[in-house]
């Protein structure tokens, strides 16, 4: 019975050791990933945007208020990938006119880089779109240099700088900033009247041109967003590449409230994550270690 003891210590007490560096090299790094059924709701406004009134048919100044609502898809979750579904509002609440802008967005991204993958009915306002770069999140373990990130304006990734550290709500953080040079994202007809276009009639060709900087506090642990500030300027230009009007120009800040909930998010993940990586791989070797002492301990006492 005392040897039967002694070889039960020591298998279980090899097993846990044997188990600390699995779960803190591999498993870790398994089980820590991006969620198929996530759900966010994301508040920003803007003050003294400018924009493009279809209603009016003129440029109105006004505060803007914008909703963003994000919810993976867990039926096209599979393997590495999951799939998340984005649609944005905003509203002017200046001049109460609601829904001045909608978009749809639907990204399949690697659950553990963060990185885009073309599958899946991948799309901006419905129409197909080839992804690139990081999409929603940074990878996990972010580090202190560029990354490609994803911008669905413009249907490019470009270079996103890391350019410091910060805090928010005192979670260190890493501030990362990119910047779109102008890029043409649409080309359509319209009034040449409404444009100030003057001794031409009827409808003129006209490009929508985009260019802004988007700035990220991002959660260096989890590659979580825990901040953004979005610096947009779109204008309208003719065919003779002449400025004609501001199409949308503004500068949206995510609300405090948004900005504690995404904060206590990547607190707990960052715990979770420190738990899975580091606790209980220790824990397992410190239990490992003395359930083999203790059986080597018992043997020596039986043999003596």
């Amino acid at each position: 019975m005392g040897r039967m003891s002694t070889l039960v210590l020591i298998g279980f007490g090899a097993f846990f050791l044997a188990l600390a560096p699995l779960l803190k090299f591999w498993a870790a790094d398994k089980i820590v990933s991006a969620p198929a059924n996530h759900f966010n709701r994301s508040h920003l406004v803007a003050a003294g945007a400018q924009y493009f009134s279809l209603q009016d048919l003129k440029v109105l100044t006004g505060d803007l208020d914008i909703l963003v609502t994000t919810r993976g898809d867990v039926k096209e979750a599979a393997g590495d990938r999951v799939v998340w579904d984005e649609g944005m509002v905003v509203n002017d609440i200046t001049n109460d006119r609601p829904q001045i802008d909608i978009t749809e967005r639907r990204s399949a991204f690697n659950k553990y880089t963060g990185v885009g993958v073309n599958c899946c009915g991948s799309s901006v306002q419905k129409e197909p779109v080839t992804l690139e770069g990081q999409i929603y999140k940074f990878p996990f373990d972010v580090e202190k240099k560029t990354y490609k990130v994803f911008n669905s304006t413009a249907q490019k990734a470009f270079d996103a700088r890391f350019v410091r550290e910060d805090t928010v709500n005192g979670l260190r953080v890493y501030v990362f900033e990119q910047d779109v040079p102008p890029t043409k994202t649409q080309t359509r007809s319209a009034p040449a009247n409404v444009l100030g276009i003057k001794g031409t009639t009827g409808d003129v060709q006209v490009d929508r041109w985009y260019d802004g900087r988007t700035t990220y506090w991002i959660e260096p642990v989890t590659g979580a967003p825990v901040k953004q500030e979005v610096q947009r300027h779109e204008v309208l230009k003719t065919q003779d590449g002449v400025e004609r009007m501001p199409a949308f120009v503004a500068t949206a800040k995510m609300t405090e409230d948004t900005v504690d909930k995404l904060v206590k998010d990547a607190e707990s993940s960052k715990s979770q994550i420190n738990l899975l990586r580091n606790v209980i791989p220790l824990v397992s070797l410190v239990v490992g270690v003395a359930l083999v002492l203790g059986g080597i301990v018992l043997s020596l006492r039986r043999t003596a």
